[in-house]
C-alpha cells in the first residue's frame, strides 16, 4: 500500500475550490481505486493523506484531466506553495484491530 501526502499553504480558495475538492476526492474514491482519503485545514494550512493500493493506481489519477485542470487552477489561484511526497507503508496497527 502506498500513500500520498499533500501539503499546501492556501492563498485565495473560492467556492470553487471546496466543490472541486469534494468532487475530485470522490472520483479518486470511485474511479481510481484510492482506499481512503483524508484532509484537513487549520488556518491556511492543508494537509491531505490518500492511500492507493498501487503506484498504477496514483499515477493514473495523476494524469486525470480533471485532475490535471484542478492542480494548474491550484499553482495560479489556491495555493502559496504545496508538496506531494509518495510513501510505501511498511506496517499498519489499529486500534482496536
Amino acid at each position: 500500500m502506498y500513500a500520498v501526502i499533500f501539503k499546501a499553504k492556501l492563498r485565495q480558495p473560492d467556492d470553487n475550490y471546496a466543490d472541486t475538492a469534494e468532487r475530485l476526492r470522490e472520483r479518486a474514491l470511485q474511479e481510481y481505486g484510492c482506499l481512503e482519503f483524508n484532509s484537513l485545514t487549520q488556518g491556511d494550512d492543508e494537509i491531505a493523506i490518500s492511500y492507493w493500493p498501487s503506484e498504477a493506481h496514483i499515477a493514473a489519477w495523476k494524469a486525470d484531466s480533471e485532475h490535471l485542470s484542478a492542480q494548474r487552477k491550484g499553482k495560479m489561484q489556491w495555493y502559496d506553495w504545496y508538496s506531494v511526497e509518495v510513501v510505501e507503508v511498511q506496517r499498519e496497527y489499529r486500534y482496536p484491530p
